[in-house]
């Protein structure tokens, strides 16, 4: 027994290894960096480069157009977003703080995008959603408030066409979503969250390993 305790501490070990470097596979720019700076200096979070790079590999897949994504931060997942996106795609990104959208704009146009590739939308998620087209999205993120969690869901299903894909970030909430220590609000959130998109008939899930974690689910057609 006491030897295979150390195999798993070995195993586990290596896998945190295997995650890093996986986390940290994809190269970012300039433009990139200057957004990471810029969240940085104002005390927000934003997605690593393996969230990134999952993000932009799904927009591609997706061969999105048209993209809701709820937290527009400093432009850091909006440019991963973009970058897998069509070329005549638009992101339409909400966020409270006209400030950090106006540091997302400066960083789209340094990596490259036109103007009208991103519509940027100042105000509460659950204000601005329920104004977006119904079945007009191929892919809605979600980085906001996680006590909203589920009703980003709900308003996700409606925004989403048939095949479409709904992802929130963040749903290891720093190790503490499986932990059994008494948690605040905003992890048990989080935990119906993964059990309503795990058990929903309309939903087809994973929950990809990246950053701190990144659920992902595609809209069952009919």
């Amino acid at each position: 027994m006491r030897q295979l305790r150390g195999q798993e501490r070995a195993i586990t070990a290596n896998r945190q290894t295997s995650w890093a470097f996986a986390d940290a596979f994809v190269a970012e720019d300039e433009a990139l960096r200057w957004a990471r700076d810029r969240a940085r200096e104002a005390g927000l979070p934003s997605v690593s480069p393996g969230t990134g790079a999952a993000l932009r590999l799904l927009a591609a897949t997706a061969d999105a157009k048209a993209v809701a994504e709820i937290g527009t931060g400093t432009g850091v997942s909006g440019i991963y977003l973009l970058l897998g996106m069509r070329p005549d795609g638009v992101l339409t990104t909400v966020d409270m703080e006209p400030e950090r959208q106006a540091h997302a704009k400066a960083a789209f146009r340094a990596a490259g995008f036109a103007g009208n590739r991103a519509r940027f939308i100042p105000g509460r998620a659950l204000d601005v959603l329920p104004r977006l087209a119904d079945g007009g999205y191929d892919l809605v993120f979600c980085d906001g408030d996680r006590t909203e969690s589920l009703d980003y869901l709900a308003e996700s299903l409606r925004l989403l066409r048939p095949g479409g894909l709904v992802c929130f970030e963040g749903v290891f909430a720093d190790g503490r979503t499986v932990d059994s220590a008494a948690q605040p609000a905003e992890v048990l959130r989080i935990r119906e969250l993964l059990r309503t998109v795990r058990e929903s008939p309309a939903l087809l899930p994973t929950l990809l390993p990246v950053g701190d974690g990144l659920l992902c689910a595609v809209r069952r057609g009919g």
